[in-house]
């Protein structure tokens, strides 16, 4: 068995396609493209079976050689080929949070809404994890914290069901809907290392089969709908709110008199705003279809956006303390202590429910004004306006039934 046939000059200048023999087994592969590999090639029983010992740029001919030699060894004594490089040479199995935080990072190109990435962070331990978005107590909050840390600090192969369930027991009763959406996260990311080859066998995050039979059914677990204000008492509310100075009661205002979601008013920003229009101008990357939505802004929406417009510290219409936007626990804090029992994003259905019952605005402007797709793929297609200077009357006549008829504000508590 000759061996030593290639040269390091053979072996740099190589340049047209094809295999080229070192001898007893061992080849250099040069590719079209002109990238240059090793390879060790057996024939054993009838059947040919190829190894890869690494590219040209990181395996010398002398290292290549070595390594050839070690697997003709290993074929001597019948052993697998491929173990004598495992313990050194195959990839190191990362942690959890390793792995977790290079998933985040390659699917978060993809994902328009901001706040979807944060939660994605948060609830997987990438960022500090707040105790108040979520309703739960010290204890509670101690224990998931501790077992998520200890969750990330654990290789993605060596996860198990006992690591899980750490981990959503002090959320799942306290916090449904965060803790179901973080199983589904934690699911995603083992089904993605088993992908990559870092895992095999069955996910433990998973719920049908396996999860459904430790934990509480999600049917008992579910909120709901949004809990909506009967629309005859908003003009309270709102007289409620305009007697506080905090910038949260300016925000919930306003997010009332458009109609708009949590996310796309305490995401407003300057750039957004036309004062001299009067239109607010979100963009498609915060808005939940996709598609750019423009809000007619009444002559309460607009006082509101100008006076905060002459003292504005930030790019944010209501920034926080550090002057990114509000959290979103601000709005619904504020919402509990003025009227308690009822949601931030129920305010909507208030909005819905009053433009039904007392006005006779054509269905498909409400639902526009709420950015609302109407119709199927055909119709939307054929609709290319927005229908803003028809939306800017019901929004008016909003604002109008919201204008305050009294002095006396009282608390407002659900039956």
């Amino acid at each position: 068995m000759a061996l030593g046939k290639l040269t390091s000059r053979a072996v740099e200048t190589s340049k047209k396609a094809g295999r080229y023999s070192d001898g007893g087994g061992l080849y250099l592969h040069v590719k079209a493209t002109g990238s240059k590999s090793w390879a060790f090639i057996s024939v054993a029983k009838g059947k040919r079976r190829e190894i890869g010992l690494g590219s040209l740029s990181s395996v010398t001919l002398v290292e290549a050689r070595r390594k050839a030699q070690k697997v003709r060894e290993a074929i001597a004594r019948g052993d697998d080929p491929l173990a004598v490089f495992r313990p050194q040479e195959t990839a190191i199995i990362p942690t959890f949070g390793e792995f977790a935080d290079d998933l985040i990072a390659s699917l978060e190109t993809g994902w328009r809404n901001e706040k979807h990435k944060a939660q994605w962070k948060t609830t997987l331990g990438s960022i500090p994890y707040d105790a108040s978005k979520i309703r739960i107590d010290k204890k509670a909050h101690a224990d998931h914290v501790k077992a998520l840390v200890a969750l990330r600090a654990q290789p993605v192969d060596k996860i198990e069901t006992t690591q899980i369930l750490a981990v959503l027991k002090p959320l799942w009763l306290a916090a449904p809907e965060t803790a179901s959406r973080l199983r589904g996260r934690i699911e995603k990311v083992l089904d993605a290392a088993k992908a990559k080859g870092h895992r095999t066998g069955d996910n433990p995050a998973l719920w049908r089969g396996h999860l459904a039979s430790l934990l509480a059914k999600p049917k008992k677990l579910t909120r709901g709908h949004h809990a909506a204000m009967p629309f005859s008492e908003v003009p309270e509310l709102l007289e409620s709110l305009r007697n506080k100075d905090a910038i949260s009661a300016k925000c919930l205002e306003f997010l009332i008199l458009t109609a708009t979601r949590t996310s796309e008013a305490l995401g407003a920003r300057w750039v957004e705003i036309d004062l001299e229009a009067g239109i607010w101008t979100i963009p498609a990357n915060r808005m939940k279809a996709g598609k750019i939505h423009r809000v007619p802004l009444t002559d309460r929406a607009l006082e509101i956006i100008k006076t905060l417009h002459k003292v504005r510290v930030s790019e944010f219409v209501f920034p926080g303390r550090d002057k990114m936007q509000l959290s979103n626990m601000s709005l619904a804090m504020l919402l509990r202590e003025t009227a308690e029992g009822y949601t931030v994003h129920g305010m909507r259905s208030s909005f819905r429910t009053w433009a039904a019952e007392t006005t006779n605005f054509p269905f498909d402007l409400c639902e526009a004004a709420l950015a609302h797709a109407v119709g199927n793929d055909v119709s939307q297609a054929y609709q290319h306006g927005d229908l803003l200077a028809k939306r800017r009357k019901l929004m008016a006549a909003w604002a109008g039934y919201l204008e305050p008829k009294s002095g006396n504000v009282i608390p407002i508590k659900r039956a």
